[in-house]
């Protein structure tokens, strides 16, 4: 997220309602990724929204580092996990070999797309060797807008694999489902693994 945009003020303006709303978590997708790493790794989690995955992820031993872009999600996160949210917005992420595992749960579908390779390359940087990335976009073909302002990349299957292959990514898989959001629009999801 940019610093000036009506996304960073919709969660901010809506963070207990949307911290708080009805979400199913994504135990499937979380069992995969945690399966994939070594007991009690580290995880940084770009974009925790409410907390729901980092508490999640705690509660099966593992390190994690939630952070998000919002003060106020930020808030929302700490009173349910029980430790602090790093206040972190995707373009100033400067760290190098840290993490095993980089969970980003649609939260990078917020970048612009002229700055997601740059994103992507930090978040590289951000893992270990053979570390395992993880992220969730809402498929595309050009970037816009919800209905509430919100801005999204939209990208395409064969877009973003283009981007993550251009950017030393490997073993990069991606799958699409069916789904929703909380605008309630039926969605067409893109989930991603690859490894550094």
């Amino acid at each position: 997220m940019t610093n000036d945009d009506p996304t960073s003020s919709f969660y901010n303006d809506n963070a207990a309602v949307y911290a708080t709303r009805e979400r199913n978590l994504p135990r499937n997708r979380l069992d995969a990724f945690l399966a994939a790493l070594p007991a009690g790794a580290s995880i940084l989690e770009l974009g925790c929204g409410g907390g729901q995955d980092a508490a999640y992820m705690i509660s099966c031993g593992f390190d994690v580092t939630p952070t998000d872009g919002s003060t106020e999600l930020a808030k929302q996160a700490e009173a349910l996990i029980g430790k602090p949210v790093q206040i972190l917005r995707f373009e100033t992420l400067d760290i190098e070999d840290a993490h095993d595992g980089i969970w980003a749960e649609a939260s990078l579908l917020h970048v612009p797309r002229a700055a997601l390779p740059d994103i992507l390359d930090r978040t590289h940087r951000a893992l270990k060797d053979n570390g395992i990335f993880h992220a969730t976009f809402k498929a595309g073909e050009a970037e816009g807008h919800d209905t509430f302002g919100r801005y999204y990349n939209y990208p395409s299957a064969t877009w973003l694999t283009a981007i993550l292959g251009n950017g030393g990514w490997r073993d990069i898989k991606m799958t699409e489902a069916d789904g929703g959001g909380f605008d309630g629009k039926p969605t067409k999801w893109l989930y991603v693994k690859a490894r550094k």
